[in-house]
């Protein structure tokens, strides 16, 4: 019962203030995309009384953020908290959501169409134009929202594209509990606790074809770890 009632605190804190700084985003949006409004995203934390630990560093020389995704919590931390005009890339769907999709929209990030099969062609105009105004990419590599438990979802092909065509380097970032913390399906929030660990940013060899596959082991074995400290699980 406590979980459900700090969850439907978190979502009217959400309801309320989301809809401010998407106005003052519409006022400041020539200005590093209302990056400044964006930052405000870090008070829903202090807010709800939410704490998530971060282990390593923000590397903005990345050209590519290659995150998991659990939960609303997981774009709001990282507006919030990175240093960088960071450009998200979304489904087209959720930028026509009336009202809450100016805060994609009204930024600029970068709305693909998943059923258009020029989509790709698409996603690699953009973020050529982003990264030339000095914007960083951030990709889900799952596709989309996990469950938040032991294992992330098979990444699919965007972020190899990406990385490949444009010959980027990558920051893998991993979200631990964000689920837990908050969740939508069904609104609750079971800790106040989570854990972002931001991993060493890294050029891939583009000429060795397991280099993706590589890189999903290394973020599933790391969460994995991870996984099991925040949650008391003992090895076996």
């Amino acid at each position: 019962m406590l979980s459900k009632i700090r969850g439907w605190i978190a979502t009217l804190s959400i309801a309320i203030y989301l809809p401010v700084i998407i106005l003052q985003i519409y006022f400041t949006r020539t200005k590093q995309n209302g990056r400044k409004a964006r930052l405000q995203c870090r008070y829903f934390f202090k807010l709800n009384g939410f704490h998530v630990e971060r282990i390593g560093e923000f590397d903005t020389s990345a050209q590519l953020i290659v995150l998991n995704h659990q939960s609303v919590n997981d774009i709001m931390f990282l507006e919030g908290f990175h240093p960088s005009n960071i450009c998200w890339v979304a489904k087209k769907q959720l930028g026509e959501i009336p009202l809450y999709g100016c805060a994609l929209t009204l930024p600029e990030m970068i709305l693909i169409n998943r059923e258009d099969k020029s989509g790709i062609v698409f996603l690699l105009k953009m973020a050529k134009e982003k990264l030339a105004q000095g914007r960083p990419i951030v990709i889900f590599p799952e596709g989309t929202r996990g469950e938040g438990k032991e294992k992330l979802l098979p990444f699919k092909p965007g972020a190899k594209v990406l990385a490949e065509r444009l010959k980027l380097k990558i920051q893998p970032i991993l979200l631990i509990n964000t689920r837990k913390m908050y969740d939508t399906s069904p609104i609750s929030s079971k800790t106040n606790k989570a854990r972002l660990v931001a991993l060493e940013s890294f050029t891939p060899n583009f000429e060795n074809p397991q280099w993706y596959k590589e890189l999903e082991t290394l973020m599933q074995e790391t969460y994995a770890k991870h996984y099991a400290e925040c949650n008391n699980i003992k090895a076996v």
